[in-house]
């Protein structure tokens, strides 16, 4: 995987807990509400995290804020960090 990714998976595990992530593990595949049942105040915090780490060039508002409810609800890991890469390569 690339270091986005594993950037990534750091701050979710932060957000989430240790203890919640012990019978499942982190693909792109993922998806931040069906799998790991995050809350629009775990999105909150996620976001703050991904901002404190990659500064203005990473914003999950502006990346949901194009979405659908059923898009934002099927959002997944890969996709953010494919977002991400994007930003980060139009630097």
């Amino acid at each position: 995987m690339s270091a986005v990714f594993d950037e990534v998976v750091k701050i979710v595990t932060e957000v989430v807990g240790e203890d919640f992530l012990l019978d499942e593990q982190i693909t792109p595949e993922t998806s931040f509400n069906e799998d790991l049942g995050l809350e629009s105040i775990e999105f909150v915090e996620l976001s703050e995290k991904l901002q404190e780490f990659y500064g203005e060039r990473v914003s999950l508002v502006e990346f949901i804020a194009g979405k659908d409810l059923d898009g934002m609800m099927a959002i997944t890991v890969g996709e953010l960090v494919t977002y991400i890469e994007s930003q980060l390569a139009s630097v």
